[in-house]
């Protein structure tokens, strides 16, 4: 029993340390990744628990032949105006858009109204609003 079996057991042990650390951190990383996974799950669950939206007005006008949709933001979340969406007889509509009269923003406070303006050959029967966090309300829409 000489060098052999004491150079034998050095090179297991540190293929041993070599494959530990190899272990330790792939698992780190991992723990890591689905740590920030749940974090953001629970940060988007938390802005959809807060985002409330009540489409106030959707009249069409015959003579303009434009249909105006009036929504307001009453929840607590701040929305993205660019990331909500007009349905409107469940087809994808864009529209010019503003909050509170400014057409240049994308922000849509807890508050504020969003109004939506779209062209349409005939009266449609109804519209859906839907935000960014799925957060989503529907209405009929009535003659002006």
């Amino acid at each position: 029993m000489g060098f052999s079996v004491s150079g034998s057991a050095a090179i297991v042990f540190v293929g041993l340390f070599i494959a530990f650390g190899t272990f330790y951190t792939a698992s780190t990383n991992t723990v890591e990744e689905m740590t920030d996974a749940n974090d953001d799950w629970q940060d988007r669950q938390l802005a959809q628990q807060n985002t409330e939206i009540e489409i106030v007005a959707a009249v069409y006008d015959n003579e303009t032949e434009r249909l105006v949709v009036e929504v307001n933001n009453t929840g607590a979340t701040v929305l993205s105006v660019n990331d909500t969406d007009l349905l409107v007889d469940n087809e994808y509509r864009t529209a010019s858009r503003d909050v509170d009269g400014d057409a240049g923003t994308d922000i849509w406070a807890p508050g504020q109204r969003l109004t939506y303006s779209v062209s349409a050959a005939s009266q449609p029967d109804r519209v859906k609003v839907a935000t960014e966090t799925g957060v989503a309300a529907t209405e009929v829409v009535t003659r002006g």
